[in-house]
C-alpha cells in the first residue's frame, strides 16, 4: 500500500490543531421538544408563573428536561420581558457583624429566595456613596437593602429608582428621603444597660467602645444612651477586640475608680470579664459587667453574663416588607422601628 493511501492519523491535541467547538447552548425550544410541550409552557413552569395553572406531571417533565439538557433561563431576557429584574442587592458589611446579625441576614436571604428573588451581595468597600450607588445601579436591582455600610443621600435613592429599583430600604438610626427606613434605636441599648447597673447600685460605669473602625453606627448611640441615664457617671473606654487590649484595660482598672462596665456587646464583655478576673478583680463584687446581644455563650460563662436582649423582626418579616414594596411601589415611604431592648440580669451584675 502506498503511503498516500494510508488512513490519516488523529490530530494531536498538543500539536496546536483547532479544538472542537463547544456544544450549542440549549434553548427553551430544546426543552419544549424533549418534554413534549410548548415553549410557552416551558416559560410558565421555569418562571413560576402564578397566573397559569400547569399540572404537576407537566411541571415535572419540564424540570426533568431542563436538567437533562443543562438549560437555565436567561436572566437578562427574562428581565426584559418582565420590565425589571428579580435582583435584591445587599451590600456586604464592611465590619465584622456578630452572630445575632449574621443569623438575621441569613434568614433574610433564605426568605427572599423563597419569594423567587435573587440576592446579590455586593462588595462596596472603598467606594463613596455616589460611587457605590452607580455600581449598584448597573445591575438594575429591583430592590436595594442598605444596612448602613454606605451612607446614602436622597440623590442616591433617586439614582437607584431611575435605574429601575422599585424599593430602596435603609437600616440605621435615621431615615433617608425616598427610602423605606428600618430604624434601629441603638441608644435604647445603652439606656437599658446603664439603667440596670444603676438599679444595682453601680453608678460609676465604664462603657467599652470598640477601637475597630466602622462600628460607630452602633457604638456611639449606645454610649450616648448610657450617658442619658440619671445617676450614671459614664466614662468611655476604648478597647480593641483582642486579649492584649482587654488585658491592658483591666491592668489600669483599679486606677479608674469604676464599679461597673457596659461593653459594646457580649463578645467584648466576655473578653473584658476574663481579663478583669485575671487581674484579680471579682465579678460582680468588684466590677459588675453587662454586655448586649444575649449570645448563648454568655450563659455558659461563670459568672453568667448579664446582657441586653435585642428583639428584632425575623428575616422573613423583612423579606415580606421588601416584596410588598416591590409589588406596590409608592412615593410614600414608611418608617419601621426594628428593635426593642430589655436588660437580662444574670450573675455578672
Amino acid at each position: 500500500m502506498s503511503q498516500s493511501s494510508k488512513s490519516p492519523k488523529p490530530a494531536n491535541p498538543a500539536s496546536g490543531s483547532a479544538t472542537p467547538p463547544p456544544p450549542p447552548v440549549p434553548t427553551s425550544a430544546d426543552v419544549a421538544r424533549l418534554a413534549g410541550v410548548s415553549r410557552a409552557t416551558v416559560s410558565y413552569v421555569l418562571n413560576n408563573a402564578e397566573a397559569v395553572r400547569i399540572s404537576e406531571p407537566t411541571r415535572r417533565k419540564v424540570h426533568e428536561a431542563a436538567e437533562e439538557l443543562g438549560y437555565v433561563p436567561h436572566a437578562a431576557a427574562r428581565s426584559l420581558r418582565a420590565g425589571h429584574t428579580r435582583i435584591v442587592l445587599l451590600p456586604t458589611s464592611h465590619v465584622p457583624v456578630g452572630p445575632l446579625y449574621s443569623t438575621f441576614l441569613n434568614e433574610l436571604q433564605w426568605a427572599l429566595r423563597r419569594l423567587d428573588y435573587t440576592v446579590v451581595q455586593y462588595g462596596s468597600l472603598g467606594l463613596s456613596g455616589d460611587e457605590a450607588v452607580r455600581a449598584w445601579a448597573e445591575l438594575r436591582p429591583v430592590a436595594v437593602i442598605s444596612l448602613g455600610e454606605i451612607t446614602l443621600s436622597a440623590r442616591n435613592v433617586a439614582t437607584l429608582k431611575r435605574a429601575g429599583a422599585r424599593a430602596v430600604i435603609t437600616m440605621g438610626p435615621v431615615g433617608v428621603p425616598g427610602a423605606h427606613a428600618l430604624v434601629m434605636d441603638q441608644q435604647e441599648v445603652g439606656v437599658r444597660a446603664a439603667a440596670h447597673l444603676v438599679e444595682r447600685g453601680r453608678g460609676r460605669i465604664g462603657v467599652v467602645v470598640p477601637e475597630e473602625e466602622g462600628l460607630e453606627l452602633f457604638s456611639v448611640p449606645r454610649l450616648t444612651g448610657a450617658r442619658s441615664v440619671a445617676g450614671a457617671e459614664v466614662t468611655a473606654l476604648p478597647m480593641a477586640y483582642s486579649e492584649e487590649s482587654a488585658a491592658a484595660l483591666a491592668a489600669r482598672w483599679r486606677g479608674l475608680g469604676l464599679d461597673a462596665a457596659f461593653a459594646y456587646n457580649d463578645e467584648y464583655a466576655m473578653l473584658l470579664m476574663r481579663a478583669l478576673q485575671d487581674e484579680g478583680l471579682r465579678v460582680p463584687e468588684d466590677v459588675a459587667v453587662i454586655g448586649a446581644d444575649d449570645l448563648l455563650i454568655g450563659r455558659l460563662l461563670r459568672p453568667r453574663l448579664s446582657t441586653v436582649r435585642l428583639e428584632m423582626p425575623t428575616g422573613a418579616d423583612l423579606a415580606s416588607l421588601v416584596d410588598h414594596a416591590v409589588r406596590e411601589p409608592s412615593e410614600v415611604t414608611e418608617r419601621h422601628d426594628l428593635m426593642a431592648a430589655a436588660a437580662v440580669p444574670r450573675e455578672s451584675t
